[in-house]
């Protein structure tokens, strides 16, 4: 191989800013769009929570899920873990300033499922039946 054939092949690969940016825009939506991630923020937008009534409170959740759903949270900034130091230990968790930024995003989407859920379920409902119907409103091509 000449040196200006492998000169060009040995290049290291340069990942440009939007992609690089668009990587991260996706792992950010992954976490804030896990179902427990929703739950967990959601029950702490109510206030400061120890891990137990966090588990107690979130519907079906281990806690296994609810341990790596709230470290996964503190390491991205949206939750804090606070440790009092007693006998034994108090452990608190609460959303930072950032977490409650999210909670106004969360809410809209509640709202938007609270108003169509009857149409995704009758969507589903015929999906499900075979006929495969699109719903109201909505043209086949």
């Amino acid at each position: 191989m000449s040196v200006r054939h492998t000169g060009v092949t040995t290049d290291p690969v340069i990942v440009r800013d939007d992609e690089q940016m668009a990587c991260d825009v996706r792992e950010v939506l992954d976490r804030i769009g896990d179902k427990w991630t929703v739950l967990v923020i959601n029950e702490l937008a109510h206030g400061v929570r120890r891990f137990r009534r966090l588990q107690r409170d979130v519907p079906g959740i281990s806690q296994r899920m609810l341990t790596l759903t709230l470290r996964r949270l503190e390491r991205d900034g949206l939750v804090v873990r606070t440790i009092y130091p007693t006998v034994p230990a108090r452990v608190e968790y609460a959303l930072t300033p950032t977490g409650h930024s999210l909670t106004f995003v969360l809410k809209a989407v509640a709202d938007w499922a609270a108003e169509h859920r009857h149409t995704v379920i009758e969507s589903r409902a015929r999906w499900d039946s075979g006929t495969g119907a699109p719903g109201p409103g909505v043209e086949r091509p």
